[in-house]
């Protein structure tokens, strides 16, 4: 299985990914988290910030994460996705895709800023460190059109996110495993 976390920069993808993580492995699930900063920085450093390089770049990491579930590792790729043609595709190459939109008010991604992206998006057109494309302000970011999962992380909190995950996962891997059998 293949979960897709996806939503605006600090909606809380990566906290999100990492607790399940936690969570699955004390149910003795497999789990891998393909964050897509972390990709981005050290594998895919050839990649800008067009549509199309944000394209390729989740093609890239799903690539990497049908290998891993091909082994029976729950994958969790986190990262904002921004275009919901590509999340399709996704959907469409391979097998057991879920699409879990993290969302989360603009206002309350303003006051978190945990990267500090929307105080440099705000900044005058002729900052020197002005952020040009910052998916939801500056740039386009397309809203799931059929999430397998959504959740409100200014609504609900991290451990009852956590939880309503971890349940999908575990329902989603038990209806497979009946299927096999």
């Amino acid at each position: 299985m293949i979960l897709l976390f996806c939503g605006l920069s600090g909606a809380g993808k990566s906290t999100l990914a990492h607790s399940v993580q936690r969570r699955l492995y004390q149910s003795a699930v497999p789990v891998e988290v393909v964050d897509g900063d972390p990709y981005r920085a050290r594998l895919f450093t050839d990649l800008g910030f067009s549509r199309a390089d944000r394209s390729e770049n989740l093609r890239r990491l799903g690539f990497i994460a049908d290998k891993l579930a091909a082994h029976g590792i729950v994958t969790i790729i986190s990262a904002i996705s921004p275009y919901d043609e590509v999340r399709k595709e996704l959907v469409a190459c391979y097998p057991n895709v879920k699409i879990v939109f993290i969302d989360c008010d603009l206002d309350e991604l303003q006051r978190r800023d945990t990267k500090g992206l929307y105080r440099r998006a705000s900044l005058p057109d002729d900052a020197a460190d002005k952020l040009q494309c910052l998916s939801g302000v500056n740039d386009p970011f397309e809203r799931p059109s059929e999430p397998d999962l959504y959740l409100h992380t200014r609504e609900t909190s991290i451990a009852d996110c956590t939880a309503r995950i971890c349940d999908y996962v575990l329902c989603q891997t038990a209806v497979a495993r009946r299927r096999k059998a």
